[in-house]
């Protein structure tokens, strides 16, 4: 099992030259606020004196302590430079590469170098974390985790939300279910109050991974002890309170080594607390959380394994879409042209292989344009909309000239039908331009893979999209006229010989005739050499246009229309016209709002909406079924047929081939990224698979 400790290690190293998040590692962290004591628990458990001191906030960079035991006879001593067999500890710095230091001195110096190139002057602080290593032939395997202490108010050039930044530091560190919280306080101050058991508590509040060390157990006021405290009494935590002595700060200036100050412990342990004296102490405390980093990691284990497995698949997936770096382009021009090309008629025709499950696209969408949209919109369309009684009645009484009609003219139902089909056009249209639009919108919904290619050459994804647009441009006259030729057809020809309207004009003189009282004109029946005429003639002739009642007002109105007409004197042959103030004898359309309709007019009215209705329903229904195909014919299949030659023609062909493939910026440094991670994925893979069961308990 003790194996476990130096596998942690080697996945911190791998996953350090990676970015140290990308995955939760075991580990132990350490917080405490100011002047806790924390600095000096670390040393302690080193047995060497290596971090910055001083006032203020020292501690601005994560500290990941890695130490390793190094035994005399280990590969560590075999491969360190020049005769460092004799060596019993040094350090290494990731950041400084393979140099070694076997001056502590130095080890501090560097720190507090690295800080400050990083987190400035100003006593400001800094995420990135700084990794040493120390191998040494006195310590036990840990790995640590350094973090500022934590503060309340800013002293000096101290930024003023340094409070702030510190806790979300913490924070993120110690909510990594992976790590053991070693929370310090100091006995001096009032256990209840300690932030640091406090910050504990939120990530942890059932304190399963929180163990709490007390320090400066030889400060605390005469007359008292921590004994309550130290068996847990005042506060409990599941893992156990461990208390210390640290060295003071007369001790550090007097240059009192770790060893001195141990064994001054260990009198004072026995000697205060001499029940709970092999309880407590810097090497207790340092064989604990030994074992408790031990034990967690073969807890966390085989989840990690999983992890590491899981992200090994989406990062060679991130890999892949990513693509290889370009060494033939005009090879690979055309291999994205192609695969552009199949994926867009793929999105069309409902066959692309990531189907869009969010929303409707492509072939689906422009199906519901036809069925639902434009289906929907002709529906809504009422056969007499914006037409009215009067309207019908004028149309009627226009289109008989100056002369009395004894008959309804034909050309009537004509005129008002041809109106209405006219309302066909707009949305017909309207759902080209519906269509139009959703081609464009399909070069986004080329699947995965091909937006993966347009992100990594975003000079030729511009121009895919040019020459899409433009070909979509050049098609969208043609389809215009076309439907609106569809609506000219209708309107060119008003066929009253459609079976369907044949037997609904039949139908309606069959009623004229039970209704008014008429029959079939005996003179259409004798005379053969006559051509027959259509129902709707028949139906329509059969119906006055002017009823009695309607000719004896217009009688009455001529009467009165000569009595205001210009005065004429004088002799016949010598007469003068007087002229007289000019009379509006006319409106345009004649009022009849004032008058409750005659039933011949009322009939009259009837039948032609019954008409209009019939044949405006036949032609709708041709429209709404010819105009889909019109799309499909001039827009939609054309696209499809000719997108590869279009593309190959205006890309492939040009001259600007080599400038197309320009890959985007930040590609290559993503690919990058995703390449490095996946290495080292795959060798935590491989270090997590060495481990047998056997090191496991």
């Amino acid at each position: 099992m003790e194996a476990l400790i130096p596998v942690i290690n080697k996945l911190q190293d791998v996953f350090n030259t990676v970015g140290a998040d990308a995955i939760q590692l075991p580990q132990i962290v350490v917080l405490g606020t100011q002047s806790s004591g924390k600095s000096s628990v670390i040393e302690s458990l080193v047995g060497r004196s290596f971090l910055p001191r001083g006032p203020g906030i020292v501690t601005r960079r994560p500290l990941i302590l890695q130490l390793v035991y190094s035994p005399k006879d280990g590969k560590e001593h075999r491969s360190a430079e020049e005769g460092t067999v004799s060596l019993e500890e040094w350090g290494k710095f990731l950041h400084t590469k393979d140099r070694i230091y076997t001056d502590f001195d130095q080890i501090r110096e560097e720190i507090e170098r690295e800080t400050d190139r990083m987190a400035g002057n100003n006593k400001g602080i800094c995420p990135e974390p700084i990794n040493l290593k120390i191998f040494s032939t006195k310590v036990v395997n840990l790995t640590l985790v350094d973090l500022p202490g934590i503060t309340k108010v800013p002293i000096g050039d101290q930024p003023e939300d340094i409070e702030n930044q510190i806790r979300n530091l913490i924070i993120k560190h110690i909510a990594n279910p992976n790590s053991i919280i070693l929370a310090v306080t100091a006995a001096n101050t009032d256990m209840a109050t300690s932030e640091a058991i406090k910050m504990a508590k939120e990530v942890d509040p059932d304190g399963r991974r929180t163990l709490a060390v007390v320090t400066k157990l030889d400060l605390m006021d005469a007359g008292t002890d921590a004994i309550d405290i130290l068996c847990g009494r005042v506060i409990p935590v599941k893992l156990g309170i461990i208390g210390v002595v640290n060295r003071s700060q007369q001790d550090i200036i007097d240059k009192k080594t770790i060893t001195d100050a141990l064994k001054d412990e260990a009198t004072y342990l026995q000697r205060k607390y001499p029940t709970i004296a092999t309880r407590n102490g810097t090497p207790y405390l340092a064989k604990t959380l030994n074992r408790l980093l031990m034990h967690h990691i073969r807890d966390c284990l085989p989840e990690l394994k999983v992890r590491v497995n899981v992200m090994i698949s989406q990062f060679q997936s991130l890999l892949n879409s990513y693509g290889d770096d370009v060494s033939d382009k005009s090879q690979t021009l055309l291999q994205i042209i192609t695969k552009f090309a199949s994926a867009y008629c793929s999105t069309i025709e409902g066959t692309a292989r990531n189907i869009e499950t969010t929303e409707l696209c492509g072939g689906a969408r422009i199906c519901y344009i036809f069925h639902e949209t434009f289906g929907r919109t002709l529906d809504s369309i009422h056969p007499l909309v914006g037409l009215t009684r009067m309207d019908i009645l004028t149309a009627i009484r226009n289109a008989t000239g100056p002369r009395p009609a004894l008959f309804v003219p034909e050309v009537s139902f004509e005129l008002l039908v041809k109106r209405q089909i006219r309302r066909l056009e707009d949305p017909s249209l309207r759902c080209v331009e519906l269509v139009h639009e959703e081609m464009q919108r399909i070069v986004q919904h080329c699947g995965t893979e091909v937006q993966q290619e347009m992100l990594r050459f975003p000079r030729l994804h511009q121009r895919i999209v040019d020459v899409v647009t433009q070909l979509l441009r050049t098609r969208l006259p043609a389809t215009n006229s076309m439907v609106e030729n569809l609506v000219a057809i209708e309107l060119a020809y008003i066929n009253t010989k459609h079976p369907d309207f044949h037997r609904e004009a039949a139908l309606v003189s069959g009623l004229l005739k039970s209704t008014d009282g008429l029959v079939e004109d005996f003179q259409y029946r004798q005379k053969p050499s006559r051509p027959a005429a259509s129902p709707v003639q028949r139906m329509l002739k059969h119906m006055p246009a002017i009823t009695d009642g309607q000719e004896s007002k217009l009688s009455s109105q001529n009467n009165s229309e000569s009595s205001d007409s210009p005065q004429m004197n004088g002799s016949p042959e010598n007469r003068v016209m007087t002229p007289q103030k000019p009379v509006n004898l006319l409106p345009e359309v004649p009022s009849h709002t004032s008058r409750k309709l005659s039933d011949r007019e009322q009939h009259d009215c009837d039948v032609i909406e019954r008409l209009i209705k019939s044949y405006f329903y036949i032609v709708r229904k041709s429209i709404q079924d010819s105009v889909p195909k019109a799309v499909m014919h001039f827009l939609v299949n054309y696209v499809k047929d000719n997108l590869q030659s279009e593309l190959v023609t205006h890309l492939y062909k040009s001259d600007q081939a080599e400038s197309m493939l320009n890959e985007s910026e930040h590609i290559a440094q993503r690919r990058k990224e995703a390449a490095d991670m996946l290495k080292a994925l795959q060798r935590a893979g491989q270090i997590i698979s060495e481990i047998r069961e056997t090191h496991m308990w």
